[in-house]
């Protein structure tokens, strides 16, 4: 983009379509909308809610994402300049640009995106979402799109391990979490895989679990299809960590989370009620109070931190430092082989436990629902993924456990273990249950994961989580 001339008027006087004037103005904050002929408020739209500013003939149109009470929707507002003369139309041009640098600062625009819809996830929405919502601010933003219909559980991996790298900005995701796990799986298959996991990727929430977009922006912002696709359009490239599972020899790739016990029974156990989104985790979660079912499991760990207080500080000295959109990365040798295992065959000084436990729970993100923040001090891009192994509980206890939950009240439980680490084993001693990997069902056998620091590339408005923990342990202020 250009850069803003000394000359340029940051107001621009406009007649609008009703012959009244209009006035179009913007500073380093916000763009800002005035009829002074009016009695009407004044609309004042942050900078980063402008979509695009243009011009054509004498006509400067403006598409700008504003607040409703449903959410946010994109409302275009046009008018015209006087006169047809090189001076007026050299000053809104100048205008125009202007704007457009401010709006897009150090950012490309007209991105090209790969657009992958699951219209089958979740309550089935996905389709109508991106032509009523998602389709409109993309053709506001200029944006060019290849939009790819997911037929068959697998299809999104199998577009990932295929894509034309060069081709693509990002790759937008109209779906839920699942189909995450399926691209950067495919992006591992890739001929080129280490290129193809710096392909951005922009989670748009439409499925059953949107933890990812509830992470990137927040459960303000994060189940808003709007705010979505506006980071798909301004969102800058911010590395995470992935983690290699290994079991009976096979390799996968998490993004989000693995667990065992009552949290994978919630989860897998209420797939047939998907279309209740989230508040199926809830029903499932009150079927686990009334089971109390305790479930035997051997776990080492390779800790990185264990004490909750000096984890919360490394968390606050994260936050409160410049954005994280890049961190040293995995090693690359080359662009064709999938990063090394480093500890796989290592034992020595790793943590060990074992005995019944409610639930053992591994997460990259804060937020596993709105209503639940399970990995309260995660980060995008530490090299470490957060562990919870939690103690049984009364039915009182776990009852109590809500209260609170959404901001992460249980990470103060004396009864839950938590843990960074780099890796782990985890062995069943059971022969029947369910294991979840990023809502998925996995084998319930032994396996091995390991953190691969800034493996895998999201878009963020931040270059951070938008996800705030506050709460201090119980009887301090």
């Amino acid at each position: 983009m250009t850069t803003m001339p000394v000359t340029t008027p940051r107001l621009l006087e406009l007649t609008s379509v009703t012959k009244q004037p209009i006035r179009f103005s913007f500073n380093d904050t916000f763009f800002t909308i005035r009829d002074p002929s009016k009695n009407a408020p004044t609309v004042h739209v942050p900078l980063t809610h402008v979509v695009w500013v243009g011009i054509t003939g004498s006509i400067v149109d403006a598409h700008v994402l504003v607040t409703t009470r449903a959410g946010r929707d994109l409302v275009k507002i046009s008018g015209s300049f006087q006169g047809d003369d090189t001076e007026a139309n050299a000053t809104a041009t100048a205008w125009v640009q202007a704007v457009m640098s401010a709006a897009y600062p150090d950012l490309k625009i007209q991105r090209r995106l790969f657009v992958v819809i699951n219209p089958h996830g979740g309550p089935g929405k996905a389709a109508s979402l991106f032509k009523r919502k998602v389709e409109p601010i993309l053709k506001a933003a200029r944006c060019t799109y290849k939009v790819v219909s997911t037929e068959y559980h697998g299809h999104a991996s199998k577009v990932a391990s295929e894509i034309a790298l060069d081709d693509f900005d990002a790759v937008v995701t109209v779906s839920g979490d699942g189909t995450l796990h399926e691209l950067i799986n495919g992006f591992s298959k890739h001929k080129h895989p280490m290129k193809a996991f710096r392909m951005p990727i922009a989670p748009i929430p439409a499925g059953s679990g949107n933890a990812t977009s509830l992470n990137l922006l927040g459960t303000k912002d994060g189940l808003d299809v709007a705010s979505a696709t506006l980071n798909a359009v301004k969102g800058r490239p911010m590395a995470i960590d992935l983690l290699s599972i290994l079991q009976s020899g096979k390799r996968t790739f998490s993004f989000l989370s693995q667990c065992v016990g009552l949290m994978a029974d919630l989860d897998l156990g209420t797939e047939h009620l998907r279309w209740m989104g989230s508040n199926r985790f809830v029903y499932g979660y009150l079927r686990g109070v009334m089971s109390r079912k305790a479930y035997p499991f051997a776990i080492s760990i390779k800790t990185g931190m264990s004490q909750k207080g000096a984890m919360v500080d490394a968390l606050q000295e994260y936050n409160n430092s410049a954005p994280h959109y890049d961190v040293p990365r995995v090693e690359e040798e080359s662009t064709t082989d999938l990063p090394p295992l480093k500890y796989v065959d290592e034992h020595d000084g790793w943590t060990s436990l074992d005995g019944p436990i409610l639930f053992m729970y591994a997460g990259k993100g804060p937020l596993v629902s709105p209503e639940l923040m399970q990995f309260p001090v995660a980060v995008p891009n530490d090299g470490m993924v957060d562990l919870v192994i939690q103690g049984r509980l009364s039915r009182s206890e776990m009852l109590k456990g809500f209260d609170g939950a959404e901001k992460g009240s249980i990470y103060w439980q004396d009864k839950a273990q938590y843990f960074k680490a780099s890796a782990y084993r985890l062995k069943p001693l059971l022969k029947d249950g369910n294991l979840s990997i990023d809502g998925e069902r996995f084998p319930f056998e032994e396996y091995y994961a390991e953190v691969h620091r800034g493996l895998a590339t999201v878009l963020s408005m931040r270059g951070r989580y938008s996800v705030d923990f506050t709460l201090k342990p119980p009887g301090t202020t």
